[in-house]
Parts: C-alpha cells; structure tokens; sequence
C-alpha cells in the first residue's frame, strides 16, 4: 500500500496595489466638505461624527490621536488644540479657527475625551475607520474612503 501526499493548493492570495481600488490617496478639499455633509446628515451622532472628520483633516490627525483626544488639550476660549502626537511624533499646539470651535461646543459633556459612544466610552480607531468608509458611501464619492486620505 503506498501513501501518497495529500495535495497542497497554493492559497497566498495577491494583493491589488491602491490605484485598483481609487485614483489617489488624498481627498481634495471639496470632497472633504462632502463627507463632512454627509456625516452630519447621518444618524444620532452626525454632529460628532463630522467634528471629527473636521479634525483629522484640518490638523493632520492619526485614528488613534483622535480618539484619544482629551477636553484638557482643547481650549475653547484661547482657540487651541494641543496635539499629542503617536508614533514618536512632536507635540505641537494648533490654532483652533471659527468651523472646528462650532464644532466642538456641542461635543462637550461629562467624559474627558471629547469622541466619545452613546455609553460615554471613547471612541476606537476601528470605529473611526468604519465611519468614514460608510460616510464616503454616503457622500457618494466614486471610491473606498479611508482616514489616511484625510491629513492635509
């Protein structure tokens, strides 16, 4: 009785390189301005998804420097945002101007993140990284939507 190997089937599959899923790996300002729009038409938490959106963009934010942005590193009244960057980044101190500071009012409640659930938990990297896949499907625009086309 001979034994004969069981027959292997090279599974690996190959990865499509990005410009077979979208033209360009930015978004221009108008196609911000869209999903800002449409974040803010979508659901109960149009108004903190869109802030958010606005301030990724407006202040080069990673996912996880978002949400884990904190009330103690905005002032409000003097207009500034203090960056707490990941990755080894430098933190940095930026102008906060009239859009984001209309923004943020409503935001703030009693968490001291400022992106936070329905439960009063912070937002998670993945959740942010689902909502802007979903609002770009809402604000129709012609290909996938991801956070690191939002940095300016």
């Amino acid at each position: 009785m001979s034994e004969t190997a069981p027959t292997t089937i090279n599974r690996t599959l190959m990865r499509l390189s990005n410009t077979a899923y979208r033209p360009r790996e930015y978004l221009t300002e108008v196609e911000v301005t869209k999903l800002i729009d449409a974040a803010r038409k979508r659901g109960r938490n149009g108004l903190r998804d869109s802030a958010a959106i606005l301030l990724a963009y407006r202040h080069g934010l990673r996912a996880q420097e978002l949400c884990q942005l904190r009330w103690s590193q905005i002032d409000l009244r003097h207009g500034r945002l203090h960056v707490n960057r990941a990755k080894g980044g430098q933190e940095s101190v930026h102008p906060l101007h009239g859009p984001e500071l209309r923004a943020l009012r409503p935001l703030q409640g009693h968490s001291p993140y400022v992106f936070v659930t329905e439960a009063g938990t912070p937002v998670t990297t993945a959740w942010f990284l689902r909502m802007i896949q979903r609002t770009g499907v809402a604000a129709k625009l012609p290909f996938p939507v991801h956070p690191h086309m939002l940095p300016a």
